[in-house]
């Protein structure tokens, strides 16, 4: 007659094999656990890393500040992200330096000088991330000594600036000068053009304001202004507005001069708001052209003038090294009537170099008879637009769709991957 089995010493063996069945489960949520937390650390550096990189890229227009003015976007943007499941501090493990931004000439070898560069590379490790629940069980199961209880993850990203399918111009139209061609139209680099404020901004020159959306609203041309409309391709119809004084609270924005209800955090002002006008920049000898953008004063102009190169690189104000709206008006000779305030210059919060973008380097469609997109032009926004309105001027920089640097120094934002047209940052590795 067989023995049979206890049903105590059965119940023991189900158990055991159940606690080896859940320690093995365990297992496998450790490895999804802690993996998943790897990758998702890792995915976050990744897009903080891709910010830094297109944002850096869009400074690289061959000025001698780009280096800096690029190291400063990248670190600002990439930093605005969230790492190791969206903190803000990344854990308090360091996040992105000047040391992790590097630049490419042409030839992708690496360069230190701002008119070579061509690509930017931003790279970073991120320490410590921790091993939860595979450090647990490694630690019952009496294994784990002498493991890691942290990983690192390592991202990269290489940006460069690429011809866009659709930019985002401001709202002015450029008609070629007589018998003008491209690239240039008829313009010359440096020279001052008129953007006539009438009503027919067609009638009198070959510059005035314009809707990309086809469209006549002056309220339109405020919004595009504000730089709402990224989706202007070659081909579209541009609409000829009326001009309302609304216009010139966003246009001033670019130079950091605000109404009492702005300021620089919402309505971000370019690196520099220094303006330019025959007040502060005289004409040259023989009809040359002005070349406020990085040439010399020219005879005449005040001491303290320097062009837009040198002046974004000291974060100047419209009042230069001061924060007074009528000292402004007096060096420029403009009235700025129910404007209060300007942004701080130089190296303190709260003013040209904290909030600072790249805002009055502008591109401006080409048009042709038909008032259709052909092409797109580079320009820097000299002066504010002052109260009562009336005209004022861009100066011409070129194509913007030209690559060298030294041609165009306009990036603009929109979507990438045309053959021709301005320039975009753009991600290739």
């Amino acid at each position: 007659m067989k023995a049979r089995r206890s049903p105590r010493r059965q119940r023991g063996a189900m158990i055991v094999t159940a606690a080896l069945f859940l320690l093995l489960l365990l297992g496998f949520m450790g490895i999804a656990l802690d993996f998943g937390h790897l990758f998702v650390a890792r995915t976050e550096l990744q897009t903080a890393v891709d910010s830094c990189a297109l944002a850096a890229a869009g400074e690289l227009n061959g000025e001698s500040t780009a280096l800096d003015r690029a190291r400063s976007a990248g670190q600002t943007a990439g930093n605005a992200n969230g790492v190791n499941l969206q903190s803000a501090t990344w854990s308090d493990q360091g996040k992105l330096t000047a040391a992790d931004i590097t630049f490419r000439d042409a030839s992708y070898a690496v360069t230190t000088a701002a008119v070579s560069a061509r690509y930017v590379q931003c790279a970073h490790t991120q320490p410590n991330i921790q091993i939860w629940l595979m450090k647990a069980l490694g630690t019952v199961a009496g294994d784990y000594a002498g493991h890691p209880s942290t990983r690192s993850v390592a991202a990269s990203a290489v940006a460069t600036r690429g011809s866009a399918q659709t930019t985002c111009p401001i709202p002015v139209l450029v008609k070629p000068k007589p018998g003008g061609t491209a690239p240039d139209y008829g313009f010359v680099r440096g020279e001052w053009v008129t953007l006539i404020m009438a009503q027919n901004a067609a009638v009198g020159g070959q510059i005035g304001w314009a809707n990309l959306n086809g469209t006549n609203s002056a309220d339109e041309t405020r919004d595009e202004l504000s730089g709402n409309d990224c989706e202007t391709r070659v081909g579209d119809p541009i609409g000829t507005p009326g001009v309302q004084t609304v216009i010139a609270e966003v246009w001033n924005q670019r130079f950091g001069i605000y109404k009492n209800s702005g300021s620089p955090s919402a309505g971000r002002p370019d690196y520099t708001g220094y303006g330019y006008t025959t007040t502060n920049w005289p004409p040259r000898a023989g009809g040359a052209v002005p070349n406020a953008y990085d040439g010399s004063p020219p005879a005449g102009a005040p001491v303290s003038a320097q062009n837009f190169v040198a002046k974004r690189a000291a974060f100047a104000s419209c009042d230069d090294t001061g924060t007074s709206l009528n000292g402004c008006e007096t060096r420029i000779g403009l009235t700025l009537n129910s404007f209060q305030k300007l942004a701080a210059p130089g190296n303190v919060a709260g003013g040209h170099r904290q909030y600072g973008m790249d805002r009055r380097i502008v591109t401006a469609p080409v048009v042709d008879g038909s008032s259709h997109v052909i092409d797109y032009l580079c320009f820097l926004m000299l002066q504010p637009l002052q109260i009562p309105m009336g005209n004022t001027q861009l100066e011409y920089l070129g194509n913007a769709g030209v690559v060298s640097p030294t041609s165009s120094p306009c990036t603009t934002s929109g979507l990438p991957g045309g053959s021709v047209g301005p320039l975009v940052p753009v991600l290739v590795r």
